[in-house]
């Protein structure tokens, strides 16, 4: 069974990438964080997935806004300006002699506890910053044939909860929701908002086609997507019909096409949901067109900004 829209191919080149830990740049297999750590101890930080394509880095502003304004509300200190930690961000990328097919894992923690308790003022560190490079690209297969999903009972919380528009370290209910999937025999999970309406799925977003229409959930219960976003902006500038709004699963089970975006393997057809086969069961024209529309996007955001 595939692994979603992040499954991809291993590569061997990884075994030998660096690690930028606070800094100082380690092999992978010496790439640790203080048991200590606030990210280990409780899921108390922030993340972003990057791409370095053909020597940028498309939609970095986006990133570093919603990685900032998601410090901001956990009222963490991340201990670097913007250009400085961007800065970062390419400096290990050229330490790896990377410029393409990369994907980027950038997490900041809180720091180093006293001892381990949820309490912040326990800290007795500056933030914890770490940046993985990896060489991976999504599999081939997945960007044509897609991907099968199951909806769980694991529901995105309301804001005075747990507000899902926060990229936390803290992700147990979409955990919870990628096992459910999987023990149904699907590849990720399709999660509903406490209204019973469609929501998002536990690692990227969804879209359907209905009668030439693409179609995504409100967006009151999902992360703020920069591919989610990306995909609209596309629709709206080539005049496709697109709307956020509330729909349910009979809107979905009637769809003739569904799909799902994130940063990693950027939009991937949806060929069957809950054991139905949406349209021929194959890679829709719509699919394709935002497929093509989106790449050319990344191409063109790739020249713009920092250079590896």
């Amino acid at each position: 069974m595939a692994k979603g829209t992040h499954d991809y191919q291993p590569d061997p080149r990884n075994e030998s990438v660096q690690v930028n830990v606070n800094g100082e740049l380690v092999p992978r297999a010496r790439a640790v964080v203080s048991v200590f750590d606030s990210g280990f101890v409780l899921g108390d930080g922030v993340w972003e997935g990057l791409r370095l394509h053909d020597g940028g880095l498309p939609f970095i502003d986006l990133h570093m806004d919603r990685l900032y304004e998601g410090a901001r509300a956990l009222d963490l200190d991340i201990g670097l300006g913007r250009e400085d930690l961007v800065q970062r961000i390419v400096d290990t990328l050229r330490a790896n002699g990377m410029r393409d097919h990369v994907h980027i894992r950038l997490m900041v923690t809180r720091g180093i506890k006293a001892t381990p308790h949820q309490d912040p003022r326990f800290i007795v560190s500056g933030a914890t910053i770490v940046i993985v490079p990896e060489y991976k690209q999504p599999l081939p297969a997945t960007l044509e044939r897609g991907i099968r999903l199951f909806t769980v009972h694991v529901r995105r919380g309301a804001p005075d909860v747990q507000d899902p528009k926060l990229n936390s370290h803290s992700k147990i209910n979409c955990i919870l929701a990628c096992i459910q999937a999987q023990k149904a025999g699907c590849d990720e999970a399709l999660m509903l908002d406490p209204h019973g309406f469609v929501a998002t799925c536990n690692s990227t977003h969804f879209f359907i086609v209905r009668k030439g229409e693409v179609w995504t959930s409100s967006g009151k219960y999902c992360l703020a997507g920069i591919t989610r976003s990306n995909v609209i902006r596309l629709c709206r500038e080539h005049g496709i019909p697109v709307f956020e709004k509330d729909f349910s699963l009979t809107d979905v089970y009637g769809a003739e096409e569904a799909f799902v975006t994130g940063t990693f393997a950027g939009v991937v057809p949806v060929h069957e949901i809950d054991g139905r086969t949406l349209g021929a069961g194959t890679r829709g024209p719509m699919v394709e067109r935002l497929q093509r529309e989106y790449v050319a996007l990344v191409r063109a955001e790739s020249r713009k900004g920092p250079r590896v």
